[in-house]
Order: C-alpha cells, then structure tokens, then sequence
C-alpha cells in the first residue's frame, strides 16, 4: 500500500520515516497503490463502517493483495487479488501482524512478527488478532486468500489480517474447494486470467473464540473476468457447518446475502456484456467440485479433482506442511532459536533507542518552534494591535475636525440670529408709528363714504318716522270722529222709530 504521510512541523519523522504506514487513510477514496486488485480500479462500495480497516499488503517492497479489516470482529470482511500462478512449496508458515493497526506511529512498515513488534508497537492486540487467540482453541488460522493461490514467495498472505477462525475439516475443504474451483472453472474461462479479479471475504456470527476474534458463519467468492467480449462473474457462498458444499450463486444474489448490502463490483462487472455461454461452462464444472467436495469426508484430501493442477491440489494448509518438518530440522530450529530471539532483542533494543531519540529530538525541534511561534504570535499581536490603534485615531482626526467646524459654524449662526432679534426689537416701536400715521389718511378717506351712508339713512328713518307719525295722528283723529258720529247716529234712530 502506498504510505501514508502526515506532516508536522519540525519534519524529523518524516525525514526518517517513521511515520510512514502501510494503512489507507478514510478519506482516500480506495486502497492507494493496492487498486489494481479491483475490477475498473474500484473497491466494493457500501462496506465502509467506522470499524473497518482498509490495508494494501506489502511483501519485500512490493504490493500482494488487499484486505477490508474489521477491528471489532478481528478477522477481515474481504480480501481482494488476482489471479497468479501458483507459489512454490514448502512456504514456512510464521503468522504476521499489522503493526500499525494497533499503532499508526510505528516505525514497521510492512507486517511483521509478532514477537519483533511486541517490543515496538503499543497497544499491540487491542484491534487485531494475535497468535495466542487461536491457542488452546479448536480453530486453526484459515486464510481468506490463500498461498496457494498467491505468486507470492514472501509469504504475505500469512498474516493475521488475512484470517479467520476454522476448523480443521473446514479449513482443509475450504482450501481444496478454491483450488479446484481456480483450476477447473474459473481461471480456464478467463483468458490468461491476467484479467480475473477474485474477492474472498468472511461474514462473522456471534460466537467468538475466547470472545475476542469471531468465528465466520460462512465464507464467500465473488469473481469478476473483465475480458473484453467474453467476460462474466459469479458468487460462491460455503457455510462453515461440517458437510456443507460450496454454493454457487449470482453476484447480485450474493450481494444480498452479505451485510449492508453491498456492491462487489463495478457496474456488476460489465453485466450488459457477459458471455453466458462461459458461465454455463462454470457452472457445469462447478457441479463437479461439488460432486468431489462430497466426497472428501469418505475419501480424504487425497479425493481432490484428478485434473487439477498439481501443484495446487497438493497445497495443504499451512499446519501440513509443518507437520512434515524433519527431526533435523526441528533441533536446527531449536539450537538457533536463542540466537535468533537474542538478535530480535537487539534489533528492538536498538530500534527502540533509536526511535526515542528521534522521539525525543522531535519533541525539542517542537517545543523550540512551539516557543518561537508563541513569541512571534505575540510579537504579531502587539504589533498589530500598535498599528491598528494608531490607524484609528488617524482615521479619526478628519472626522473630529468636522466636528468641530460644524460647533463653530452653529456658534456663528447663533450670534447671528440673537443679534437680528436684538436689531428687531429696538427698531419694532418707530416702525410701527410709521405704519400707523401712513395709513391714518387711507383709513380716513375709506370712512367717508360710509359716514355719508350712515347720515343719509339715519335722514330717512327720520323722514319715514314722520311720515308715519302724521298718518297715525290723522288716521286716530278720524276714528275718534268716526265713533262719534256713529254714536249720535244710533240715539237718534233710537228716539224716532217711526220716522225712519
């Protein structure tokens, strides 16, 4: 996998290297360097989850294959590869750890023995397994991506991140059911099979050995041929219950089964342009390593396919291969196992030294450059703070002297106003006698007329009323005689009726 870098300030552990790692960051969009194990360079979508580790496996400065670990689980959710040659024999089997998975500051780059990193990487075992999970218990270390499916003479695939908890049966039928299905149905069907992409994963249960590593309830292949023209992809599930065959099932039915429902590959492997007629061939030689995996409880492992490969059909697990390991061989390791455990120890002790005294030059390189940040911080402040204070009561002066102007300006216009009223009042008196004398004869002129009007009515009613004063009398004077003529009248007709 491509290392991860980060940056710090004094530059010293990048410089040695120590911060260099192997795991993926979150934020990358896949496995780095570790892409090209994945159809159209895409890892499968929909299994992220914050307990997932994403790890490209090195081996000897090279990349082997990558694997999706889950830390809570402690065995990984897939391993992804493609299809190679098989290795040589005789593979030693020494089970390795991911140093920075419990570590990201450990200087190990690439996985390691358990007993080199147990004197360099803290915290070692609290997010992956280690070699003693599986002693004393009834479950062996089965790889997902086996060796003898790898091309790889360096042993990558031994390591604890490439594993899961199986029985012994189970593991044997597990690694034999891959070979035939390589050899027989998938790697023919495919070209060269430079173009044959497999993803073997694991789907853990509830039970744990020694409630740590979980124990898978069934193991599963997905295969993708990206051949342009001829391509296809198929799923196979097995459960790990003692009897069961492989399962052969479709990608997307696969997909189905596993959790969070996921996307083994891209485009489902060019799904529009598949050759079905290849996937017919699959499948009737898929129905033969059933039919062989039957088999092998009566038979043994010696009932593998007959038209296998031989050098992968005699590729036992791993624990075969030591059980064939010669006396000689054996007190050779004993005798040299001091030796070899005392320059481990060396090689810690000095990897130790080291690596705290670039702990320790780094920790000065950061503390002097924390100090001197912290002065020029302040020194910045200061002289920040000193310029905007001045800018601001310069910026201030206009503003003021406006200010002020505008004070003096309505002092001015005051003064002003004061002195007219002054100058109003003390002319006021003789302005307004003036007024009055020069409108005296317009007010005299403009009253005769109606002086005249007011004599030539009071003439009238004079008139009228004297008038009316002489008709009154004369009118009252001849009612009076009127009465009294009328008064002798009536006595004399009184007197002499007879006349009349």
């Amino acid at each position: 996998m491509g290392p991860a870098r980060w940056l710090t300030l004094g530059g010293l552990l990048a410089l040695a290297g120590l911060l260099e790692g192997r795991l993926v960051r979150e934020e990358e969009a896949g496995f780095g360097e570790c892409n090209r194990f994945f159809y159209a360079g895409t890892p499968p979508a929909g299994l992220a989850a914050a307990a997932h580790v994403k790890i490209c496996q090195r081996s000897e400065g090279a990349e082997r294959f990558a694997t999706l670990y889950s830390t809570g689980d402690r065995i990984p959710v897939y391993s992804a590869f493609r299809a190679a040659h098989p290795a040589p024999l005789g593979a030693e089997q020494r089970w390795l750890v991911e140093p920075q998975i419990d570590d990201p500051s450990s200087s190990l780059e690439e996985v390691t023995d358990e007993a080199v990193a147990m004197g360099s990487v803290n915290n070692l075992g609290s997010k992956q397994a280690l070699n003693a999970d599986y002693l004393g218990s009834d479950y062996q270390t089965g790889q997902l991506y086996p060796f003898s499916l790898s091309s790889d003479p360096h042993t990558a695939t031994f390591t604890l991140t490439n594993a899961a908890p199986m029985t012994p049966s189970f593991l044997k039928r597990w690694y034999l059911t891959l070979n035939s299905l390589m050899d027989l149905a998938l790697t023919p069907q495919c070209g060269n099979a430079e173009e044959l992409y497999i993803l073997t994963g694991a789907v853990p249960s509830d039970v744990k050995v020694k409630d740590k590593v979980a124990i898978p309830e069934f193991v599963w292949l997905a295969a993708c041929c990206a051949v342009p023209g001829g391509g296809w992809a198929m799923g196979f599930v097995k459960h790990t219950q003692d009897g069961e065959v492989i399962e052969d099932v479709m990608v997307k039915e696969l997909e189905k089964l596993l959790p969070f429902n996921p996307q083994l590959f891209q485009g489902n492997c060019g799904e529009m342009e598949q050759d079905t007629e290849k996937m017919k061939k699959i499948l009737e030689m898929v129905n033969q390593v059933q039919d062989e995996e039957r088999r092998v409880p009566s038979e043994g492992p010696s009932g593998t396919p007959s038209n296998a490969r031989s050098t992968r059909s005699t590729l036992l697990p791993p624990e075969t291969s030591e059980e064939r390991s010669s006396l000689l061989g054996k007190l050779l390791g004993f005798i040299a196992t001091p030796f070899i455990k005392l320059c481990q120890l060396m090689y810690c002790l000095a990897l130790g030294i080291l690596k705290y005294t670039v702990y320790f030059l780094w920790y000065v390189a950061k503390q002097v450059t924390c100090s001197l940040e912290s002065c020029l911080y302040r020194l910045g402040s200061a002289t920040i703070s000193y310029f905007l204070a001045i800018g601001e009561e310069l910026a201030s002066i206009p503003w003021k002297v406006l200010k002020v102007m505008v004070r003096i300006t309505r002092a001015i216009l005051r003064i002003i106003c004061c002195l007219l009223k002054v100058v109003c009042r003390v002319l006021g008196l003789p302005v307004r006698v003036l007024v009055d004398v020069a409108t005296f004869p317009v007010y005299t002129i403009g009253a005769v007329p109606i002086v005249c009007r007011d004599i030539a009515v009071g003439l009238g009613g004079i008139i009228s009323l004297l008038f009316d004063t002489a008709f009154g009398t004369m009118g009252g004077i001849f009612q009076v005689l009127f009465t009294a003529c009328k008064r002798i009248g009536f006595k004399i007709t009184s007197d002499n009726p007879g006349e009349l």
